[in-house]
């Protein structure tokens, strides 16, 4: 095998010795575990049987060894979020999924009545995390979640899911080795974690299992459901692209600070696209949002853009679904806004300026050296009360005046 070849770390015990303890585990600390919990003892049996470590996964530490030094305050970490949004990529994804949704018209349909999310939200995670269920998905999930809980850098969660996987083999919704996932743990076409496979995944099919791998109704009605019970508002959009006047301060933004949609348009932000916003949506609440600051494109979201943060917890990413959704449903393309030359410090600078600001009584989310909401509106209002001209995002010129 390919992966004997790959050297366990000085101090590390013997390959044999570890796989020895590995099978001990199983039984003397798995099993116990699982059986409290629910577990039949012939289910656990079969998937134990079949259980290997993978050790080409990463981020292991061998029985014996240490964690490797974490390096992420120090790495320059932001290139410009542009980046993030590769047109030729979305432009494709947008291609099929407009393809994709004319062939599951029928399902779609159902499914936004059964669950309020639009088809074009749901077309839109599944390309994002699957290519619509094209992307090879090649890993035992059983052997990576049973990896991982015995050897990694954060084993109570993987012990949580892999005793959420014995779960689902105990309901007979898949085989073990139909049981197909990401190197960490994410399974089937909608990238469901165990626990959220057991709390999500639906039968839309009506075969009587819950199958995201094979069933294109499961799988879509299962990111449907789990926006959905997410608190996903039937009838809204995810948000807007706008203009924002420099006479509004970009440090508003945030779910904290959510306010009527019409009170933001009262303040001069408009629609890039020069329409209004929706009469629907105008006495719903809504929130500001600006990822790059000053430098990139400038939002007013709904709360529906939270609720896609939950299945991945990015602006982002959140983002990006929005982008693309609004691509499939509705013949939209980029973003007006371009995204400017941020993203060049170290996370090392960030969190300086981050515990520079805690220290004048500023609330920045901590000093992780990840730039979000709270970091930038701190920028902001610190910018505003200096003299400055808000710009709500670290950058070299700050460096040296934050401090």
């Amino acid at each position: 095998m390919v992966a004997a070849a790959v050297p366990l770390p000085a101090g590390a015990q013997s390959r044999d010795d570890v796989e020895k303890q590995f099978r001990a585990w199983l039984q003397n600390d798995v099993w116990p575990e699982a059986k409290t919990s629910g577990i039949g003892r012939k289910t656990f049996e079969e998937a134990a049987a079949r259980i290997r470590i993978n050790w080409d996964l990463p981020d292991l530490v061998p029985p014996g060894t240490k964690p490797s030094k974490d390096r992420k305050q120090s790495q320059a970490e932001f290139s410009s979020p542009g980046a993030y949004f590769s047109e030729k990529r979305l432009q494709g994804l947008a291609a099929s999924g407009r393809s994709l949704a004319a062939a599951n018209v029928g399902v779609l349909t159902r499914i936004e009545k059964t669950y309020g999310v639009p088809g074009s939200v749901v077309l839109a995670i599944w390309g994002r995390e699957s290519g619509f269920g094209r992307a090879k998905i090649p890993y035992n999930v059983m052997d990576v979640l049973a990896t991982k809980a015995f050897m990694s850098t954060r084993p109570e969660l993987f012990r949580r899911e892999l005793i959420a996987a014995l779960h689902i083999l105990e309901s007979g919704d898949v085989r073990e080795e139909d049981m197909r996932g990401s190197w960490a743990g994410a399974m089937g076409q909608p990238q469901f974690l165990p626990s959220s496979f057991l709390q999500y995944a639906v039968d839309f099919d009506g075969d009587g299992r819950r199958d995201i791998w094979n069933s294109t109704p499961d799988a879509l009605a299962s990111i449907a459901n789990y926006l959905s019970k997410k608190g996903w508002q039937r009838g809204r959009d995810w948000g807007f692209e706008v203009t924002i006047p420099a006479s509004v301060s970009c440090a508003q933004e945030g779910p904290d600070l959510a306010r009527p949609i019409a009170d933001w348009a009262s303040t001069g932000i408009t629609r890039v696209t020069g329409k209004g916003f929706p009469a629907g949506e105008l006495k719903a609440s809504g929130m500001m949002l600006v990822p790059a600051g000053r430098s990139g494109p400038e939002f007013v979201v709904t709360p529906n853009f939270y609720v896609i943060k939950e299945y991945n917890n990015s602006d982002l990413y959140a983002l990006f679904i929005g982008n693309l959704a609004d691509r499939i449903g509705s013949g939209g393309g980029a973003f007006r806004g371009a995204w400017g030359d941020v993203g060049s410090l170290l996370r090392s600078d960030v969190a300086a300026m981050q515990k520079a600001l805690e220290k004048k009584g500023y609330d920045v989310g901590g000093s992780d050296g990840l730039p979000g909401y709270k970091t930038r509106r701190a920028i902001g209002d610190w910018q505003a009360k200096n003299g400055l001209a808000p710009t709500c995002y670290p950058s070299e010129s700050l460096k040296g005046r934050i401090r």
